[in-house]
């Protein structure tokens, strides 16, 4: 029978590049994000390549709809807990408690609510596989991202925990941090639309990661033989030393 990975956030970015990667290994995708079309659009892409791909409106901070899911599959073989994101980059002296707790729902809540939904399906499978796509926000901090550095620590835990708690059971716990990855709408959405600002990010960075470079990792762990676990990888390209040290060409 075909492994079954279930990505979420997938309508895009990261999780779009990564259900692609994981159908062209042999996984039947399932895809879920909250934009049908751009699930769709992802989804015809793989099955034109030749792939099984099918496609799950949802929004991760919805428990109900979570369980939902889970509960229409036959089975689950991995798990990409993938949706989340950030927005805005104020101070915390000014940052709208708005703001973070959207980020906290998203990229904390939505993890909890995926895990705790397809765990069941996941220890049965025998060989599951949990990737929980952190950031190298939540391994340390800088100024502005005081909401952001919150929800992606929070997501550090969570998989450091739930890699405890799980010893002895035949499912593996890999988290993938990635530092400065350039994709369609991540700064983007924290700049609230502002083209300007989210270009600026990454101005003079010959080279940031692509989603690609992070489907790529995910691929490699998940393929990894089923003993081995993938504790942490942490993802930057060569001109980010650290997360304010950035080599920027003028």
């Amino acid at each position: 029978m075909q492994r079954i990975a279930v990505v979420t956030g997938a309508s895009s970015g990261i999780g779009a590049a990564t259900a692609t990667r994981l159908a062209a290994e042999g996984f039947q995708v399932v895809l879920a994000a909250r934009r049908l079309d751009r699930l769709q659009a992802v989804a015809d892409s793989i099955t034109q390549a030749g792939g099984r791909a099918q496609v799950a409106q949802l929004d991760v901070t919805d428990r109900a709809a979570v369980a939902a899911l889970a509960d229409s599959l036959e089975r689950c073989d991995v798990l990409v807990a993938n949706a989340g994101g950030a927005i805005g980059a104020d101070p915390i002296a000014t940052a709208s408690p708005a703001d973070w707790q959207a980020m906290y729902s998203s990229n904390v809540l939505g993890t909890l609510y995926s895990i705790q939904a397809l765990l069941p399906k996941l220890i049965a499978s025998g060989n599951g596989t949990v990737i929980i796509m952190s950031s190298t926000a939540g391994l340390g901090t800088y100024e502005g991202g005081g909401g952001y550095v919150v929800a992606k620590h929070g997501t550090h835990a969570i998989a450091a925990t739930l890699r405890l708690e799980l010893c002895g059971q035949p499912v593996r716990v890999i988290e993938i941090a990635p530092g400065m990855v350039k994709t369609d709408g991540f700064a983007l959405t924290r700049y609230r639309g502002d083209a300007a600002k989210a270009a600026a990010v990454y101005a003079g960075v010959a080279e940031p990661l692509t989603a690609e470079d992070v489907a790529d990792a995910v691929a490699w762990a998940v393929t990894r033989p089923s003993h081995v676990n993938v504790d942490l990888m942490v993802l930057r390209p060569l001109a980010q030393a650290a997360q304010y040290k950035v080599h920027r060409q003028s």
